[in-house]
């Protein structure tokens, strides 16, 4: 569980620094760090309000954003499959790399790595081996 509520109430109510924090409450310093930050971004203040609940306030510091309102281009796994076969130096990572330039907003490295594991399984399971269908 988090502890949030006291990690603030030690560093605004008696003052302690992160370390101290993160003793007493046996978390790690980047962990306070972190949850500090989060408050401070969040615009709320201290003291919180009374009816503000731990869960009340793990959503406000830690709410995943919504869906994006606008959809992301579909890859081509074809062609980073083909490139990855025909260049000799050429890295999934290089491509993602390219990929994220041209779509700032893209994938993530790790999520674009599942997706094409994903593709390329379904791939070969499609092609089969020999052209015949893979039986499970």
């Amino acid at each position: 569980m988090r502890k949030i509520k006291e990690i603030l109430r030690l560093r605004y109510d008696l003052k302690l620094g992160q370390v101290q924090i993160a003793r007493s409450c046996n978390l790690g310093q980047s962990t306070v760090f972190r949850y500090l930050q989060r408050f401070e971004e969040s615009g709320l203040t201290w003291p919180l309000p009374a009816d503000c609940s731990n869960r009340l306030l793990e959503e406000l510091l830690f709410a995943r954003p919504g869906p994006a309102t606008g959809s992301r281009p579909a890859l081509d796994f074809a062609t980073i499959d083909r490139q990855l076969q025909t260049h000799k130096h050429t890295s999934l990572q290089l491509l993602w790399e390219e990929y994220r330039a041209q779509q700032p907003g893209g994938y993530q490295y790790s999520y674009f790595c599942e997706l094409y594991r994903r593709w390329k399984t379904v791939s070969l399971r499609q092609a089969g081996v020999n052209g015949q269908p893979i039986s499970r």
